[in-house]
């Protein structure tokens, strides 16, 4: 969304930004307001007090809404259903048994991080959390306890996959932007991801998981029983159900990686529809036309279409909250508050790993989005990089990975990703911000300490 506010001090911003998300604390928090209210009303209030014209406020809030629920309810919804289907006809409990029968039940977060980090190097981080939600809650039933044990460790690993690592957008693009090679940042983005993650994500939700008892949430797993435990479906068919997704979408990510390389024709029209095949909500709708043909014959038709009307009820919550959050970073973007604040950063002297760090980490925490704040961030840094004599390949690639941490840490009310987590586990903003936000918070920072220390070494 472009900057369509009136010019103002970066001061006044921030205090207007400050005070906006302090508003929201209070409201949601102190006074129990329902957190979509909150959204919406603050969103009205930072526009108008930041100089977005009249005429342009409810647009504004409008765009940022909608924007965010173009994606948001379609994955959802898909994702509900297909969760639906795999929970009552026992595909989700044949998963999470093979899964634990071979990792054991005290390695069975770990294995699911693991599972989450190989399912998250096509796949997006919301959807590949979406295709996880049955199997992480089937294992939460089966050992009890605390949801957040199972659900960090795997949200963790889509995370920090999602941020780091090519073929996703945000690292790919800012890569073409600095000049970085797509094939090094890999390597390093791979090399990063694994530490941040297992410290950042792994023991932290080991930890959460003692401190937080979060029960399971009714919005992808309800109490609903097995339909026929004598005909549960084959290990192999679950797998190929969930891995459909992941192939699809490594169409569009690859696709995409190997187009920003030179390597294909970008603009081919097979690359262009291979690549339709691959966009999130195509491959779930292509997954879910499978799993209903798949369990057709032993169901019926007019059952599944029941299962499906049954997944969506408890989702409107989720998708009305998460699209409000969108809309307050929709707003906070209008504002022009990020940009203010990562011109005046860019004029300091700062060694440039870290004033690419510190740009990413107010854009992120101005507006929300990881991706706007990755792309955005290489572009303001990016006539730096080019009058900067004597960097090296690993030295781009360094410069990429702070970017995308600084991208990561403080996800907060303006995030929609703070809010898909919120209502997919149950949980409430305080519990939120103490476990997701402080997740997202450490591996972002472990990144930047690991290539920061990189940097300086070699």
């Amino acid at each position: 969304m472009q900057q369509i506010a009136q010019q103002a001090d970066p001061v006044f911003l921030l205090t207007i930004a400050g005070l906006a998300v302090l508003s929201l604390l209070i409201l949601i928090i102190k006074f129990k307001v329902h957190a979509f209210i909150s959204l919406t009303l603050v969103s009205l209030g930072t526009a108008i007090a930041t100089g977005v014209s009249s005429s342009q406020v409810v647009p504004t809030m409008m765009s940022g809404f909608g924007g965010t629920l173009a994606s948001v309810a379609l994955l959802v919804g898909l994702g509900s259903m297909i969760g639906k289907i795999l929970e009552v006809t026992g595909g989700a409990k044949v998963l999470a048994d093979t899964l634990i029968g071979r990792f054991g039940e005290k390695k069975a977060p770990l294995a699911l991080g693991v599972a989450s980090l190989l399912f998250g190097f096509p796949i997006f981080f919301d959807a590949g959390l979406i295709v996880m939600m049955p199997i992480i809650f089937s294992v939460a039933k089966r050992f009890g306890g605390s949801v957040l044990k199972y659900a960090l460790p795997s949200a963790g690993a889509f995370a920090v996959m999602h941020a780091f690592v090519p073929p996703h957008p945000g690292p790919v693009a800012a890569a073409d932007l600095l000049g970085a090679n797509i094939g090094l940042l890999l390597f390093v983005g791979m090399l990063v991801a694994i530490p941040a993650w297992y410290f950042g994500a792994y023991l932290f939700g080991l930890y959460a998981g003692k401190k937080f008892d979060i029960p399971l949430s009714e919005a992808f797993f309800g109490e609903a029983e097995i339909i026929n435990e004598k005909n549960l479906p084959k290990f192999s068919t679950v797998l190929a159900i969930l891995v459909l997704p992941i192939v699809l979408i490594s169409l569009d990510t690859g696709l995409n990686t190997l187009a920003v390389s030179g390597v294909i024709d970008g603009g081919s029209p097979i690359v262009d529809f291979l690549r339709m095949l691959g966009k999130t909500p195509v491959a779930l709708l292509i997954t879910l036309l499978v799993c209903l043909a798949i369990f057709a014959k032993d169901y019926g038709m007019s059952k599944l279409e029941s299962l499906c009307t049954q997944s969506l009820a408890p989702i409107c919550a989720v998708i009305l909250v998460t699209g409000a959050g969108g809309m307050f970073g929709g707003v906070l973007r209008a504002s022009g508050i990020g940009e203010a604040l990562s011109g005046a950063l860019s004029d300091t002297g700062m060694p440039l790993i870290l004033a690419a760090f510190l740009i990413s980490t107010c854009l992120r925490v101005a507006q929300g989005s990881a991706t706007v704040a990755l792309t955005t961030t290489a572009a303001l840094i990016a006539p730096m990089v080019a009058s900067t004599v004597g960097l090296s390949e690993l030295d781009l690639c360094f410069i990429v990975i702070a970017i995308a941490s600084g991208a990561t840490v403080l996800s907060h009310f303006n995030d929609s990703g703070f809010w898909l987590v919120s209502r997919l586990l149950d949980m409430d903003e305080k519990t939120t911000l103490k476990t997701w936000t402080v997740m997202e918070t450490l591996l972002g920072g472990i990144a930047f300490i690991i290539v920061a220390v990189l940097s300086y070494l070699i």
